[in-house]
């Protein structure tokens, strides 16, 4: 009996299953290949939709405050402006304001149906750009119409409301994303990345839990405005400063039912205002993140590279084979006298290579999150003192009010009362915060942390000397300061070659006892005295050679008890870094020999995204096709913005089916051959 009931659910499912695929398999390619991509191609397509999907829904929020209230005043004799009596704007003027509303609305409606995936690229795009474009520049005609046709004299007795100002911003802003949406077609449209967001489930929902934020923001106005008797853009200013915590002051609920409210109110808008953050946080810390830091390692390696050619020390990026002596057998300079040594040489320096990118990472990040929360500090000092001429503001008045409001201390003693301060502090507070939040984390990994370092350096060398003493503490200091120059027990080869000897750089060293003093969790505590065993585990096996099991069963069972324990590695924070034996191991299981010179290659300098993996786990299962790679090369396992831990589990999965499937072949085989055998001997 067939049921037409069941027949959409089971195709939606369907879709829903290859759906995925297809994100995993771009995923996948993205994280192989997102080093030897610009910067500005993710800008370009994956953070110019999420701002426009922040900021869109912030301009019609600004677009209905300037369609709520009327956009000129008469100032009575000896008022001020915000208590300025109302005068009534053109119908026309209305008609227009909100036939832009409508329109800028359906414009974010197809983003988000867009970034949702209900709507094509190339249907919603147009849409939402065009929309956008029409409402800026119906703004902007409009509110040149009220400075200018429709302005009353004398100015001394009139003046623009909110309302107006309001609509001010919500111009700028449109015009902003639709460029930025612009952008992003473009680059659509040259190939540079697919006509479909590449985001994650976090960085669709950003737009929806957006405009849930400011939804909710008017509804509070809404409904404080009637219970408080304020005016309904009053009330928007007092639940902006509500919702982000800077508490000025200036407005505060009277009535018994107002306060009751306020409970619920402010806590609901603070949760959701946690959630908006911390989507953004995601996209520029974590995101952001990646794509930055895969970036800069692929800028340092082309460096080094350069370098090491310039220098002419290119020998020890060269592969040494059977028939092919050493290097070091024709020259002074300590070059490895084998392939496993040139390849551990490799590996060092490309684990310096990483350090040196993740330390410019750390600080370029905090130079950009700084320089933005200074501009915000200085330019928002400088637009509130002309703002608020009329309460005569010097600008380091102006700087303390905006520094104790980026800060959220709000002490009360200034704030905004001019028509225009108050809208442009409710858009200049939505901004700030943010701002603030990224830039206190990226301190968190500079100036907290080398705070941190240098408290518990004091504390080693006047009341908590380690074990080794105070004179030792002092040496491994100095060390550290002079990456190794100073109180260095090995000798140093000079030059490039040498750095990859230095303390510091991957080598395998002993984590448990490379910071007893940190403040570490007993989990921490644990994991780390795991990981120091199981990299002298891996010591272990390459000193002894250790080989691969003869029996399939037997290798099959090693290849799930590896799996298993890098399982365990993929939520070890930090993420977890493997020594060069222990990738040696594993690139052994998945078929790849660190002894053996036949995938190996030099390094480029410059390559080309070439989608090709690494060793025969990646080649598709043909065992004949093997891929040529280097540590420091475009194809090394430590290059992109995948983790090792999930890299390598991928590998030995991917080997593990593939041997299964060998095994499978096999068993069918036996079986035809069986039934062959059975069937000829029934004949005879």
């Amino acid at each position: 009996m067939n049921n037409p009931g069941l027949d959409e659910p089971i195709s939606n499912d369907a879709k829903d299953v290859e759906q995925q695929k297809v994100d995993e398999d771009a995923a996948k390619e993205e994280h192989e290949q997102a080093f030897l991509e610009p910067n500005r191609y993710w800008f370009a397509s994956t953070a110019f939709p999420l701002i426009a999907g922040t900021f869109g829904p912030m301009a019609s929020t600004f677009s209905i405050c300037a369609l709520a209230v009327h956009w000129r005043v008469s100032i009575p004799e000896g008022a001020a402006e915000q208590n300025g009596i109302e005068i009534d704007d053109p119908k026309w003027l209305i008609a227009i304001n909100a036939v832009q509303l409508v329109i800028a609305l359906i414009s974010n409606l197809a983003l988000l149906m867009n970034m949702a995936r209900r709507l094509r690229f190339a249907i919603a795009q147009p849409i939402t750009i065009i929309g956008w474009y029409l409402s800026s520049l119906t703004l902007i005609s409009l509110t040149a119409c009220a400075a200018g046709p429709l302005k009353i004299e004398p100015s001394a007795t009139h003046a623009f409301t909110q309302a107006y100002y309001y609509a001010i911003i919500a111009a700028a802003l449109y015009f902003m994303v639709a460029t930025l949406m612009v952008v992003t077609v473009w680059g659509a449209y040259k190939g540079h990345f697919p006509q479909e967001f590449q985001l994650t489930m976090s960085q669709r929902t950003l737009m929806l839990q957006t405009i849930l934020y400011f939804v909710y923001l008017l509804c509070g106005a809404v409904v404080f405005s009637y219970i408080e008797g304020w005016k309904f853009l009053d009330a928007v200013y007092w639940a902006d400063f509500t919702l982000l915590t800077v508490g000025i002051g200036d407005y505060s609920p009277a009535t018994h039912l107002g306060r009751s409210l306020l409970f619920p109110y402010a806590i609901g808008g603070i949760i959701i205002l946690g959630l908006v953050i911390g989507s953004i946080r995601s996209l520029v810390l974590e995101r952001g993140k990646e794509k930055m830091s895969a970036r800069m390692v692929e800028k340092e390696r082309r460096r080094l590279i350069k370098r090491i050619e310039k220098k002419n020390k290119s020998s020890i990026l060269e592969p040494i084979t059977d028939d092919k002596p050493s290097a070091s057998t024709a020259s002074s300079s300590p070059l490895p006298g084998n392939e496993r040594e040139r390849r551990e040489k490799e590996f060092l320096l490309m684990r310096r290579i990483q350090q040196e990118a993740t330390t410019k990472r750390r600080w370029t990040s905090l130079v950009i999150s700084g320089t933005t929360w200074f501009l915000l500090w200085f330019t928002g000092a400088a637009v509130f003192q002309a703002t608020e001429y009329g309460q005569n503001w010097t600008y380091f008045g102006s700087l303390y009010f905006s520094y104790t409001s980026l800060l959220t201390i709000g002490y009360g003693d200034f704030y905004p009362q001019s028509n225009s301060g108050k809208p442009f502090f409710v858009f200049w507070s939505l901004l700030a915060v943010p701002s603030l939040t990224i830039l206190i984390s990226n301190m968190g990994d500079t100036i907290v942390k080398m705070i941190k370092d240098l408290t518990l350096w004091i504390g080693t060398v006047t009341v908590l000397p380690e074990e080794h003493g105070v004179r030792a503490a002092l040496k491994d200091s100095a060390k550290k300061v002079t990456r190794g120059r100073l109180f260095n027990d090995l000798e140093t080869p000079p030059g490039i070659v040498g750095e990859s000897n230095k303390p510091g750089v991957g080598e395998e060293k002993d984590e448990a006892t490379e910071d007893k003093n940190a403040p570490e969790s007993a989990a921490q505590d644990v994991q780390t005295d795991r990981a120091c065993r199981e990299k002298k585990h891996a010591h272990a096996r390459a000193r002894g050679h250790q080989e691969l099991p003869k029996n399939k069963h037997h290798y099959h069972h090693l290849l799930i008890q590896e799996i298993s324990d890098v399982t365990k590695h993929l939520n070890a924070n930090p993420p977890r870094e493997y020594g060069y034996d222990e990738w040696a191991w594993y690139l052994k299981l998945i078929g790849e020999d660190e002894d053996s010179a036949d995938t190996h290659r030099k390094a480029l300098r410059n390559p080309k995204i070439d989608g090709e993996g690494l060793g025969v786990a990646m080649s598709g299962g043909k065992e004949d096709e093997k891929v040529e790679w280097s540590w420091v090369g475009n194809r090394s396992p430590l290059m992109g913005i995948k983790g090792e831990a999930e890299w390598v589990l991928e590998r030995l999965t991917a080997k593990l089916e593939e041997e299964l499937a060998v095994l499978r072949r096999e068993e069918e085989e036996r079986e035809w051959a069986a039934e062959v055998g059975t069937h000829l001997r029934e004949r005879v």
